[in-house]
Order: structure tokens, then sequence, then C-alpha cells
């Protein structure tokens, strides 16, 4: 089944959302985007690449006023709220009536279901969807990310948001019901938080000892350590060309981000009962590196260098094949 866009708006093209932009624009080529971010700049870059194509926007009510689908993607809840919710230039201010609306920030469930609410209050033919992603900077580059949906597998609009989000991910997971796409996006990234600084610290046991991290890898890659994190966003630089470690730590998903994202999962547990091991003292720890000169708007895996590990390791191992 095929299906046409013509107008489509896209709120916050900062990091990721210029990415995922820009990969909507190049698949879609009828279509003309809407576009608002409270950084000038990304607008400006996207309006001078599509001149003809992308039109910018001086609030979220204008967007909503000119697009029949809108994308928002916004770091906390509170811009969420402003986005939406803003008396003055939120997206309801608009008429939202048959709209489809699609958040793909993570942020607490709390809030998007406030939001979800609020729409279906005011315009009970518009649609929204909480829509969390995975897969960072470089996934947003590639259109390889992950969709978490906040809704039904049989959703009636499932169809048109596998194709629409397909545009930009390769993966899109339809998690059950409202608000269950930010619980799976929270327990991922919970999960890979304490994979990476899992990872790091083995690393630093091993090379402590006298062990090549390039031959440590080798056998986590072939034994029971192996992850996606060691594979694709080792921690130590030097062993991955391409990731965020081997280039200062700079790009990918910010430490400040996954302490905030690790938070909201620590504080799901604690609403619903669930003990955690690890969950305390992985938060102190996201939130120390967060604080941390060193590591701050670096990317998260970034952990390596707050606990210390051996960045410049390659010089002890020279004449080591």
């Amino acid at each position: 089944m095929s299906f046409s866009y013509d107008t489509i708006g896209f709120i916050g093209v900062g990091s990721m959302g210029q990415h995922m932009a820009d990969n909507l624009l190049q698949k879609l080529e009828s279509v003309r985007l809407y576009v608002h971010d409270v950084s000038r700049a990304p607008v400006d870059a996207l309006c001078s690449k599509y001149p003809e194509r992308v039109v910018a926007c001086a609030n979220s009510q204008q967007v909503a006023e000119h697009s029949s689908l809108i994308l928002s993607m916004v770091p906390e809840g509170s811009h969420v709220r402003d986005v939406y919710l803003d008396p003055s230039t939120g997206i309801l201010v608009a008429d939202a009536s048959n709209k489809i609306l699609i958040d793909c920030s993570t942020i607490d469930a709390a809030t998007s279901l406030a939001v979800r609410e609020q729409t279906r209050s005011l315009y009970p033919t518009a649609s929204f969807y909480d829509a969390p992603v995975s897969g960072g900077v470089l996934g947003a580059q590639r259109a390889t990310l992950t969709f978490m949906l906040g809704c039904s597998p049989t959703d009636p609009n499932m169809p048109l948001l596998r194709d629409l989000l397909g545009k930009m991910g390769s993966n899109i997971f339809a998690c059950g019901g409202p608000s269950l796409g930010l619980v799976a996006k929270a327990c991922n990234n919970y999960c890979s938080g304490l994979i990476a600084i899992a990872t790091s610290e083995a690393m630093n046991i091993g090379m402590a000892a006298g062990m090549d991290p390039r031959l440590l890898k080798q056998i986590f890659d072939s034994s029971t350590a192996q992850s996606t994190i060691l594979d694709k966003w080792c921690p130590v630089p030097g062993i991955l060309p391409e990731v965020p470690s081997s280039n200062g730590y700079k790009g990918g998903f910010k430490v400040q981000l996954m302490r905030k994202d690790f938070g909201l999962a620590v504080d799901t547990a604690k609403r619903l009962g669930v003990r955690l091991a690890l969950g305390d003292v992985g938060l102190e720890t996201y939130t120390a590196a967060m604080n941390d000169p060193r590591c701050r708007d670096l990317d998260s895996r970034v952990v390596y260098r707050f606990l210390g590990g051996n960045e410049d390791w390659e010089k002890d191992f020279e004449n080591v094949d």
C-alpha cells in the first residue's frame, strides 16, 4: 500500500531531528515540510538545502496550521508541553481535527498521557502517538532508527505509521497502548546504560592487568559479554574507528540525555514497585558524569573516561598485532 504525503510538520530539528527531517525530504520528493525549532540555525540549514520544499515557521501553532501530520522531537517533557499545550503558540491552538500527531521525544509517561488526553478532549478525530526512538545520531543519519510506538498493532493508522516512520528507521514496534512506547524506551536505555558501564569496567580490569583491549573485545564478541554497545558503540577509543569514543566522544547520545532516560526508568520502577539492584548506582554514575566538565555534552559512552579508563592505551601495545 502506498500513501500520499503532501504537508508534514516537524518540530525540533536538533542533533537527531535534523537528520530525520532530511531523510523524509530525500525519500518523499513531493512533500512540503513545515519546520520550527527554538534554534534558528538547523531550520535555516534545511531551508537552504531544500529552498522550495521547507518552510520555516515562527512557532508550533503555525506548523500545525499548515500540516496534516506533525512530528515532534524535543529534549524534555516541559518542552513537549510547550509544543502542544502552550495557550498562545502550541499545536492545539490550531485546529488539529483529523491530524496525526507523533511525538518522538523521550519523556515521562505522565506528560505524554496528559498531552494525549488534551488532544482527544479538544479534537476527538485527532490521533496522538508517543513514538520515542533508539539509535542515536548515527541511526538518525542512516535512517536505521528503532521506533517504539505507544499503540496497538491493530491501530487503524498503523499501516501509514509504518510507512512514514520507515523512511527514518528500520524497525517499528507497536508496543501495545498509549505511553508504552516510552516505557519500552526507558527500559532499553536503562539496560544499555548499565551495559556501557559494565563494558567500561570490564575493559578497565583487563587493561590494568596488561590485556590488549582489541583482544579482549574479540573474546567478548565470541563469548557471553558480547553486546550492541561493544559492537557499535565501543566505549574504548581507538577500537572502532567511526564511533564517538574514537572522535573524542563527540556526537552520539549525550551523557545528560542518558542520565535523563535512566532516571525515567528508575522512577518508573519505583512507581511500579519493581526492585532494582543497580538502578541507584547507575543513576549516580551518570549524574556525576553529566556534571563532570570532562564529560558533559559528550556521548554517553564517555562513562569510560569518567571511570578512569585509559584512552591512550595504544602506546602500551605498539608492537602487538
